[in-house]
């Protein structure tokens, strides 16, 4: 007779459950490092932590943890209303931007039918088009970037959901707003097309443009967006997305009930609000890059030049090469990202620090790189 867990599903069984970024005190108690020497360039955190109006928003919302959240999100909704220009029954609330992937998997896919994503693209399309025991299509990348030309070759009559990571992680590439308007234009009505845009935010000006209001033209695009990175959220876990009233009514209907907490909904309005915290965000983001890649280019190392808050670096030419440099990184006190998982193997990817963190990674690098070659 079968086990209880031998009769599950095969698509839940054969799940590789996803891998976050090593946290510091795994670190620490593995290898007897001193806390205060390691540096966490993992997991495309927000180095600056949250600004000060959502410290304060916390401290309010925790005078009152005895009564359960805002099940609607009514207050938050409003704000992203007014900042999108859109009606509050546009506006999905996830437990981070990861839920409301989840939702939208939950909503359109089923046996038989399929979803459409890069080769490189965020390890939760797999996970959640796989728990609903669909299809993945995998298009190959082109320059580590989405092919948006191959996504309509792809696409067939069991396609429901395309996942669209702009920028994409873990490669930190960038598709411009015309390509995306040209793909939107061409695909088929019958497919939701999901805009992943969790570190928008780290754009440069001339690369900005408004999706969210692309949404009144087209029905079925959702955009996804994030408190998690820029606005520094990360352990609080909100996110949301915008899109028509019928596809938000589906995602409603898959979405847990008080799927965000009152701590979380309070940080993220004051958050959303704070102009000051957001416009530093950005300014220490682009001067990290700036010294992490030109730390590349002395190193003589290949690199993806990179659109969000991470960098995807070439560490090797061997199969085990990211993961040999990580492990050498990690006992020099600096936890960056393997992605052998995502298939670059020979690759890291490194998030942006305070500038002492990046110097602290980019001095033991060359130390890392000569213990794995020697």
């Amino acid at each position: 007779m079968q086990t209880l867990t031998e009769l599950a599903p095969e698509f839940i069984r054969a799940i590789a459950p996803y891998r976050a970024g090593k946290p510091v005190a795994d670190v620490v108690r593995e290898l007897g490092l001193d806390p205060s020497s390691v540096v966490k360039l993992a997991s495309n955190e927000n180095p600056l932590g949250l600004g000060s109006k959502a410290k304060a928003a916390i401290a309010q919302a925790a005078q009152d943890l005895g009564r359960y959240p805002d099940a609607n999100g009514f207050s938050l909704k409003a704000s992203l209303a007014a900042k999108h220009g859109v009606k509050p029954e546009q506006i999905t609330l996830g437990n981070g931007s990861n839920d409301v992937l989840e939702l939208a998997a939950k909503a359109f896919l089923t046996h038989g039918t399929n979803a459409v994503y890069s080769q490189y693209a965020f390890a939760v399309y797999p996970l959640a088009t796989q728990g609903c025991g669909a299809q993945s299509k995998v298009v190959p990348a082109v320059c580590y970037t989405h092919d948006l030309d191959g996504f309509l070759k792809t696409i067939d009559a069991q396609t429901r959901v395309v996942f669209i990571a702009n920028p994409n992680n873990p490669t930190g590439t960038f598709v411009n707003q015309q390509k995306l308007l040209a793909f939107l234009d061409a695909v088929p009505s019958h497919v939701l097309v999901v805009l992943d845009e969790a570190y928008n935010e780290f754009l440069r000006p001339e690369d900005q443009y408004d999706s969210t209001q692309w949404v009144a033209k087209y029905s079925n695009l959702l955009v996804s967006r994030s408190f998690s990175k820029a606005y520094g959220l990360a352990g609080l876990r909100v996110g949301y997305s915008v899109s028509s009233t019928a596809v938000a009514d589906l995602l409603n209907r898959v979405r847990q009930p008080f799927n965000v907490n009152s701590i979380a909904l309070a940080a993220a309005e004051a958050a959303l609000g704070d102009a000051e915290f957001l416009k530093k965000t950005y300014e220490v983001n682009l001067a990290g890059l700036e010294q992490l890649q030109s730390g590349f280019k002395f190193l003589g190392l290949e690199y993806v030049p990179s659109y969000g808050n991470f960098v995807l670096v070439k560490v090797g030419n061997q199969a085990d090469s990211g993961a040999k440099v990580f492990d050498a990184l990690q006992r020099l006190g600096v936890i960056v990202r393997p992605v052998g998982n995502y298939g670059l193997p020979e690759w890291l990817r490194v998030s942006v620090g305070l500038p002492h963190e990046n110097e602290a990674f980019l001095t033991a690098l060359p130390k890392a790189l000569a213990q794995v070659a020697g």
